[in-house]
């Protein structure tokens, strides 16, 4: 099955950009996901293609037409029923590595661009809009935020990335960041390879990851490390410590 990525934006031409290229790009090719970008201004209902408005109750910018809205995501969504619909926005649920998981375990998304001060509100009840966030910053729109959850999905659909257990150690996978990576040579600006790790010994190479991912997680991201342990732990200034090298 082809995994159906729809981009809904004021700027097309912004795809499928990055997702052209490398793995991506090349599963794209071949067939493994479709993209198709749809200019939003194709579905304004005046001869000026009008496609915001000033906000109600007054202030600076402009607001997306739910009207508009709605013509485009119906659109998008007779031709890919299935497919639940995104919008981008930093007022949306941050998003996780699980719900990724379940995107890409399904048919495709629909993914909802914003631009200028953003969407009027009535589309997310009127047409079951799920709102969210890349992180807790501001873009000039929704379309860069678009490419990073197409980008998260499409690297785990069967068959991209090149073995099939590449994702499974990666950060936020089992909840924790991912254990540090190191290649050749083995001494660099006189900081060495940590000696575990050239030992041959799986055993201990397993342990020396498993608790740098703890580790690492704990002090970087509290945060995280709550939930991981499942009870609240120190901020992160309250509980460093040193972190050996083996």
């Amino acid at each position: 099955m082809t995994f159906a990525a729809t981009v809904l934006t004021l700027y097309p031409e912004m795809f499928p950009g990055p997702l052209g290229v490398s793995l991506a790009g090349r599963a794209l090719r071949e067939g493994t996901w479709a993209m198709d970008a749809v200019q939003i201004r194709d579905f304004a209902i005046d001869r000026h293609k009008t496609v915001d408005d000033t906000p109600a109750g007054g202030g600076a910018g402009m607001v997306l037409r739910v009207d508009v809205l709605a013509k485009a995501i119906d659109h998008a969504r007779e031709a890919h029923p299935g497919c639940p619909i995104i919008a981008m926005t930093p007022r949306g649920k941050p998003l996780t590595q699980e719900r990724v998981r379940e995107l890409a375990e399904g048919p495709g998304v629909i993914v909802l661009c914003g631009r200028f001060e953003g969407f009027d509100e009535r589309i997310f009840e009127g047409r079951e809009v799920e709102e969210v966030s890349v992180g807790d910053i501001v873009l000039s729109g929704g379309e860069c935020a678009a490419l990073m959850l197409l980008d998260a999905c499409i690297r785990l659909l069967p068959g991209v990335m090149g073995a099939a257990s590449s994702g499974h150690e990666e950060s936020f996978e089992n909840g924790l960041l991912e254990y540090p990576h190191y290649t050749r040579p083995a001494e660099w600006e006189g900081r060495t390879i940590p000696e575990v790790l050239r030992s041959g010994d799986h055993a201990k190479i397993a342990e020396w990851r498993k608790r740098r991912s703890e580790d690492d997680t704990r002090l970087r991201r509290p945060d995280l490390w709550e939930r991981h342990i499942g009870v609240r732990v120190q901020s992160a200034s309250g509980a460093q410590r040193e972190v050996q090298d083996d």
